[in-house]
């Protein structure tokens, strides 16, 4: 079982606090300023009622430079999702990430990320679609409006991490990256500033923790 530290705090702020290199690897889910803060979600409503999250605004806009340079400062090395809407902070790279979401309607069949490594282009393929999820006997409750499963997390952790590293996700959200960890055994720090998906995604992990001393 890995230490996973909860902050309900500014992400710049905390990072400001680290010294250099402090985190072996950042796995980050920044905004991409496209509008999916939960404003959009009910027009979802096809074969059932699509969630209603609280309408926000954290994603009209990107993240700023200087949250990239804090985040490059800290982190020896970096998996952005997004990275494709990030090209102006971002340097060339082979490795990107492409999670394939078996998804239709006006959701993205895919999403990227952009990742700081020397590999090839890798594919994970998690049906997300709706109210349809690739593994529906352990269907996941979703409280974000851009949550992410958590085997997704396990199998970055899995290709990308090694044991012993110190990781870093400054946009906790869902918490997916938290119960990953925890079962892959990391390390890690979470920051998340606003305090309605903080409290619910504490509680999220909280029942995870509850579930795995039942069984």
């Amino acid at each position: 079982m890995g230490e996973i530290n909860f902050y309900n705090t500014d992400n710049i702020e905390f990072m400001k606090q680290k010294p250099n290199n402090y985190y072996d690897l950042a796995i980050v889910d920044p905004p991409y300023g496209i509008g999916e803060d939960g404003k959009k979600n009910h027009s979802r409503d096809r074969l059932a009622k699509a969630t209603r999250y609280s309408i926000k605004k954290w994603d009209k806009e990107r993240p700023t430079h200087e949250y990239f340079v804090e985040l490059f400062r800290v982190s020896k090395h970096q998996i952005i999702w997004g990275g494709n809407y990030f090209i102006n902070e971002l340097l060339p790279t082979p490795s990107f990430i492409v999670w394939d979401k078996d998804n239709s309607g006006d959701f993205a069949d895919c999403e990227l990320a952009w990742t700081s490594f020397d590999k090839a282009v890798r594919k994970f393929k998690w049906t997300w679609n709706g109210m349809l999820q690739q593994n529906m006997k352990q269907k996941e409750k979703r409280i974000h409006p851009t949550q992410k499963p958590v085997a997704l997390y396990r199998w970055i952790l899995q290709n990308y991490a090694k044991p012993g590293m110190k990781l870093l996700d400054t946009h906790g959200g869902s918490m997916s990256i938290a119960i990953a960890c925890d079962i892959e055994g990391y390390d890690i720090d979470i920051t998340e500033v606003d305090k309605e998906y903080f409290d619910k995604a504490v509680k999220r992990f909280e029942w995870h923790k509850r579930q795995l001393k039942l069984f």
